[in-house]
């Protein structure tokens, strides 16, 4: 069973490491290079990577063992002598299931291949299941996906909601009524299969990173059944001590009160800005929705300047449902952000929706099942 991430761990190998470490390292770094780059000959990825000659012929002959790398012809090359044989990762070996779990109505997931591209889709409704109910409906997803794999399947991965630990325990979701939920362990003895359970928002990131071009400083905020956010700092993920990094939509937002939270507290950012809080707030007056979502917008704001403040980001994505993000809400973020930090380091902070729409924690499910199993992303 794959035990997810390792803090501290860059998602993309870029050099040599110590020689304890150096085997696994340069694999990683072999399937990395042709990951990103696609056909390379066996030359070109010694000069990317740094690598001896040696070691990646070495390296390349394991890779193609194991089905993992393929050779895919001859080079057309006016130079003289022997045309060099390219390689690329074998994109047809591997199928990914990918599942998420962040929206409040539905549970989603997907097959995708090993670009991160969906090729099956299923969904089921939450109908306000938690706890153990909750639980079977992630493994009748997961069933219903695995039907649906046509190749061998790498992994499956799982964007939860609340804080997950790295062994993919989720420690607390009360959305979902999870305390203490093994879900990557259930899901590991149910289906014989790699998983990789973590955080949603971190997911997202994850997949703004690997397929949205985001910046390798970057904070993703996912709205959906509750609030969270994702951080990369150069690109590494950040989870904290407690696994909490980025659990803001328990923080309380003024000193005005506010709703009452799931939590317990009131004002938390949730109760602002959550998919249902706005959607509920809306239908309830109609004429104010500009005026509820620049106060959910100002709330935002005001908890992410100390955040942008302290690490210098130099972007700020937000994930969710577009009809209420983009437009006041976003506009009243990005002036909140900007009155309440220093402009000569922070006035070129970019705030935008993401470009990967609602597929974005499926896809980040992908990243983490590609990072985990062959060291890509």
């Amino acid at each position: 069973m794959s035990t997810g991430f390792t803090t501290g761990r860059a998602l993309r190998p870029t050099t040599k490491v110590l020689p304890e470490h150096a085997r696994g390292h340069n694999r990683s770094l072999v399937l990395q290079t042709l990951y990103r780059a696609g056909q390379q000959s066996r030359a070109d990825i010694a000069r990317e990577t740094g690598l001896t000659r040696v070691t990646v012929s070495d390296l390349v002959a394991e890779l193609i063992a194991e089905g993992l790398v393929i050779e895919t012809g001859q080079r057309e090359d006016a130079r003289p002598g022997k045309p060099a044989t390219l390689l690329d990762l074998d994109r047809t070996a591997f199928q990914i299931i990918g599942i998420d779990l962040s929206e409040y109505a539905i549970f989603r997931g997907a097959v995708l291949d090993l670009d991160g591209q969906i090729l099956h889709r299923a969904e089921l409704p939450l109908a306000g299941a938690t706890g153990t109910d909750a639980t079977a409906l992630v493994i009748r997803l997961a069933e219903a996906l695995v039907g649906k794999a046509t190749l061998p399947i790498l992994g499956l991965g799982v964007g939860s909601p609340g804080v997950v630990d790295i062994a993919g325990v989720v420690l607390s979701a009360p959305n979902l009524g999870w305390v203490g939920e093994d879900l990557q362990g259930i899901l590991h003895s149910r289906f014989a299969l790699p998983v990789v359970v973590a955080n949603d928002a971190n997911a997202a990131a994850l997949a703004e990173h690997s397929f949205g071009d985001a910046d390798s400083d970057m904070m993703l905020i996912k709205v959906g059944h509750g609030v969270g956010a994702g951080l990369l700092l150069d690109g590494t993920p950040l989870f904290g001590s407690r696994f909490a990094a980025g659990e803001i939509g328990h923080v309380v937002v003024g000193t005005d009160g506010g709703l009452e939270c799931v939590c317990g507290k009131h004002g938390c950012l949730e109760t602002w800005l959550a998919t249902p809080r706005l959607e509920r707030a809306i239908a309830a007056n109609p004429a104010a929705r500009d005026e509820i979502l620049t106060e959910a917008g100002q709330r935002l704001g005001i908890a992410l300047a100390p955040v942008v403040g302290a690490l210098n980001l130099a972007e700020v994505v937000l994930s969710g449902p577009t009809h209420l993000l983009d437009g006041p809400l976003a506009q009243a973020t990005i002036d909140t952000l900007r009155s309440r930090t220093m402009a000569e380091f922070h006035g070129d902070l970019t705030l935008r929706m993401t470009t990967l729409g609602e597929d974005i924690v499926m896809r980040g499910a992908a990243v983490m099942v590609l990072s985990a199993q062959l060291g890509v992303s």
